[in-house]
């Protein structure tokens, strides 16, 4: 053999025809059927389908069997594997619909989404043309900022670059294989011990960083390669072998049980890809075992080859790739949030997306002699194709940032010539004010961005630095000596305030520092995640940063210690079996208590009303002409918050500053007051409504300093 990369000799069409039929499996076009119900309707409806996201994992698996299966079938009766053929028929199967969904996507996006949007969904459609997205969102999931942050209209390609990775990187392991076999059950051997090594190392590394860092190892193709490998085990190890038909019943129907239970009992918040990930894998890989033995069961073969499942799985890849964005967008087009009844449409309309794109994209591209009979003409033509959208993005996103900065440095005009009635005034005197008013600018931009910092914070507190976390800056206004040492302490929830505190140092000649860490509450207390738990980085950062904090301003007794966080969605358990309510509780206020001991005047500012956890995070956005229906009863914005419950038993030296009346009334918590919108994001105020709130802001504070 003179290489081992060299060029299949090509089969007739009538050859490849028969071998197709002999090969083709109903069982795995079932299976692919299941799993785009399980992802589709997980994103449809991810309160009832919390685990449909496992659909992606039965994927991995599924193209591990058949790309190995193929691959290596060449291997053996060839002695070698057709690169540049393998690579153009991929590019054929899969480039032609995922690229035209993102340019429809990217039009879409321009269209219908606020400029705001532009950049992040420019980013990732370019991404997403190149199939790095999974890393690009590896990347972005470590940053705090971007847990908040609207999804993108093609986050869901994260799945098709870690497939296309895989692609790009399977043969080239197999190739690995044939340059040293002596004999072909030698070769056999050795692509399965390589497979075993690869599966064995990547679910080990799986494990550890989903420990680590559970939102980075969600995306990393590393993290993943092993379910891919389980298939290519299956497809080395158990094709027509002699199973017995009461094993095969087991595994098929234990398999597709399984399956099914994972994708309504998982849930998000799982240690996922981890160890738990074994079990969807698994079974995927059982029930393509039971239809790889000769025993067949009649029952199993009749339902997977019903023409409604076989032409769910035809149209699977289709349909993966036009749903999520259509999710995204269809609220921008129809100026309302979606309904049940406007899902029932998208199912509708994008099966209909997926069998257009099938008939009229796939199986062309697959099939046009341009491209089929010369694999150089397919590599050109992708090319070409993915630097179109590129370099569309590009000039997307920086359309985008001109008009940011255009923003950033315009006057402010939520505030400038406001009226009386407008923002949280209106509640101030809702008689005579429109507390629903219609929102004239429902949009966030950079002048609603809370974590705006001005350049008087520029001096880093370097004993608060954790690896790349710059937690702590020193604020300096005003050349005269400070008349206050202040702080403002916690997580973005204490950020959100900051804009109120910048102008109040301005007028009051303070010297200000902040310090947050996202997500990280500032207490005493067994901090183990926020929304979900987190790996043990992240945890022990917290936990380490909280102390650190506490001692340091407990050490520098400033006059005055705001702080805050998001207590409602912090986690907490101290082992002790007690309520984690009453842990949290008691945490903060032995925090503060050291605070007021060292002579430190202590506001803690009551936490906001939730807003994406109980509303449609765009629900301004899309009912700026009638706000009232995104009011949310009280009781539901605002459940018990630690901070609140803290504050009542701390003791002297503690005050508690609840601005909540400025957001809801008697009754009903608010996205929007006064003709403006409440919130930046899903989770923080605009800064707008902050510097709004300042009046009340800084009454509330004289009182609590003269109360002492």
């Amino acid at each position: 053999m003179t290489s081992a990369i060299a060029l299949a000799a090509p089969r007739t069409r009538r050859e490849a025809r028969a071998h197709a039929r002999r090969r083709f499996r109903l069982d795995i076009q079932a299976l692919r059927a299941i799993a785009i119900l399980a992802v589709v309707l997980n994103h449809l409806w991810p309160r009832a389908v919390t685990g449909g996201f496992i659909g992606v994992d039965v994927f991995f698996v599924i193209s591990g069997f058949l790309i190995t299966d193929h691959l290596f079938r060449e291997l053996s009766s060839r002695g070698r594997i057709g690169l540049r053929e393998f690579y153009a028929r991929r590019i054929r199967r899969l480039l032609p619909a995922a690229l035209l969904v993102l340019a429809v996507t990217l039009v879409g996006v321009v269209v219908l989404l606020p400029v705001t949007r532009w950049s992040v969904n420019a980013l990732q459609i370019g991404a997403s043309a190149l199939y790095t997205q999974n890393w690009a969102l590896a990347i972005s999931s470590v940053d705090y900022f971007a847990h908040d942050a609207a999804p993108s209209a093609v986050q869901h390609y994260w799945s098709l670059s870690v497939e296309e990775q895989f692609y790009l990187i399977w043969p080239v392991l197999l190739l690995g294989a044939v340059m040293i076999r002596r004999r072909r059950r030698a070769l056999r051997n050795r692509v399965v011990l390589a497979l075993s090594v690869l599966g064995i190392v990547s679910f080990g590394l799986s494990v550890w960083l989903t420990a680590l860092t559970p939102a980075a190892a969600y995306f990393s193709t590393f993290t993943r390669a092993w379910e891919f490998a389980v298939g290519g085990l299956v497809a080395l190890l158990c094709q027509n072998r002699r199973i017995p038909r009461l094993l095969v019943f087991v595994l098929v129907v234990g398999g597709l049980t399984t399956v099914i239970a994972c994708v309504f009992t998982l849930r998000g918040s799982s240690a996922f890809p981890g160890a738990i990930a074994a079990i969807p894998v698994l079974a995927t890989a059982a029930v393509i075992i039971g239809g790889s033995g000769t025993a067949r069961l009649p029952f199993w073969d009749q339902l997977a080859g019903l023409r409604p499942v076989q032409w769910l799985g035809e149209v699977s890849y289709s349909w993966y790739l036009w749903h999520w964005p259509v999710i995204v967008l269809l609220p921008f087009l129809i100026h309302a949030p979606l309904e049940d009844g406007h899902r029932v449409l998208i199912i509708a309309a994008t099966l209909v997306l997926a069998w257009g794109t099938r008939r009229f994209v796939e199986v062309p591209a697959m099939r046009a002699p341009a491209l089929a009979l010369s694999a150089g003409r397919a590599f050109v033509a992708s090319a070409i194709a993915v630097a179109v959208i590129t370099a569309a993005c590009f000039a997307i996103g920086i359309a985008a940032r001109v008009t940011a900065d255009n923003a950033a440095a315009a006057p402010p005009a939520h505030v400038t010539g406001a009226g009386e009635c407008t923002g949280p005034d209106a509640l101030a005197d809702p008689a005579t004010c429109d507390v629903n008013a219609p929102v004239i600018d429902a949009e966030s931009t950079a002048q609603d961005e809370y974590f705006a910092t001005p350049p008087e914070c520029g001096e880093v507190v370097d004993s608060l630095t954790y690896d790349d976390k710059l937690t702590t800056h020193r604020c300096i206004f005003g050349a005269a000596e400070p008349t206050a040492r202040v702080w403002l302490v916690g997580d973005s929830h204490a950020q959100q305030w900051q804009g109120a505190l910048f102008s109040l140092a301005r007028e009051r000649n303070w010297e200000l520092t902040i310090s947050f860490l996202g997500g990280c509450p500032v207490a005493e207390v067994a901090f183990t995640g926020f929304r979900d738990v987190w790996g043990d980085v992240d945890r022990d950062r917290c936990r380490t940063y909280s102390a650190d904090v506490i001692a340091q301003i407990e050490q520098e007794t400033p006059d005055l210690v705001f702080t805050s966080m998001a207590a409602r969605q912090q986690l907490v358990d101290d082992g002790s079996g007690r309520d984690p309510a009453e842990q949290f509780t008691a945490g903060l206020a032995a925090a503060w208590q050291r605070w007021a001991a060292a002579g430190s005047l202590v506001v803690a500012i009551a936490d906001t009303p939730l807003n994406g956890q109980v509303r449609p995070p765009d629900c301004v956005m899309l009912r700026a002409s009638d706000p009232t229906a995104c009011g949310v009863p009280r009781e539901t914005a605002l459940p018990g918050d630690p901070i609140v419950a803290a504050a009542t038993v701390a003791g002297p030296g503690v005050h508690l500053m609840d601005l909540s009346d400025r957001m809801c009334d008697e009754t009903t918590c608010f996205a929007a007051v006064g003709g403006m919108a409440v919130f930046y994001d899903a989770d923080h105020l605009s800064l707008q409504y902050v510097l709004r709130l300042l009046p009340t802001f800084s009454d509330r504070l004289d009182a609590a300093i003269a109360a002492g």
